[in-house]
């Protein structure tokens, strides 16, 4: 359990803005607000520059505020603080592989993710708060804890009593794509884990090898 000190600190830590503005920083789509990211009033279609009255547009950038600027990104897709991503890539600096795929792929089993993989959630911020108030089930288990890493062969479900939420609704009708490593069943509203995913299998514009630099300095 996290002490006193540690709650406070993750409070004053919780991005509060717009987090339109967080996908204008980074110069890319972050997929925060759900279909709005989908659509014509994307702040990052609309203003493809970074936010503020003095921002750097133009300016060349210096190679640590490239190799920052991707980690933040990463960070904020996958709505990790600081602390826990450094944690992330210290695992994935331990384990057998190239460092920069095992952190993607170690983010990629996290269940909020695999919540919004699956089409149960309209972000992963939704995602993430459909598991924190006990909405989603793995193995037929309840598991609040969005960092929880699947595996292959789990079965993640939506619980009885929130399949008629009509935001779960509204994201399965948004027919996204649903990764190959992962099945879906819209009926049953259950997800099954069919194999972990590889580095192939992860779309998002993020360049691992510059968030290995960053934290090889």
């Amino acid at each position: 359990m996290p002490t006193e000190k540690e709650k406070e600190s993750l409070k004053m830590a919780r991005y509060t803005e717009s987090v339109c503005r967080l996908c204008r920083r980074e110069g890319a789509k972050l997929f925060l607000k759900g279909e709005r990211c989908f659509s014509e009033k994307c702040s990052v279609n609309r203003r493809s520059y970074p936010p503020g009255q003095h921002s750097k547009k133009g300016q060349k950038k210096k190679d640590y505020e490239i190799q920052l600027r991707e980690k933040q990104k990463a960070k904020r897709i996958y709505g990790v603080y600081e602390r826990q991503f450094r944690k992330y890539f210290a695992n994935a600096e331990q384990r057998k592989g190239i460092t920069g795929d095992n952190l993607l792929i170690a983010l990629e089993r996290r269940l909020d993710t695999v919540v919004y993989a699956l089409g149960f959630g309209l972000s992963r911020p939704h995602a993430r708060q459909l598991i924190t108030h006990g909405q989603i089930s793995v193995n037929a288990r309840n598991v609040d804890i969005p960092s929880y890493a699947v595996k292959e062969g789990d079965v993640v479900s939506v619980k009885e009593a929130a399949r008629k939420n009509v935001f779960i609704g509204s994201a399965l009708s948004a027919g996204r794509p649903v990764p190959s490593w992962l099945e879906v069943n819209k009926e049953k509203f259950e997800g099954r884990v069919l194999r972990l995913p590889a580095r192939a299998d992860i779309s998002l514009p993020v360049s691992e090898h510059l968030i290995v630099e960053h934290y090889s300095r």
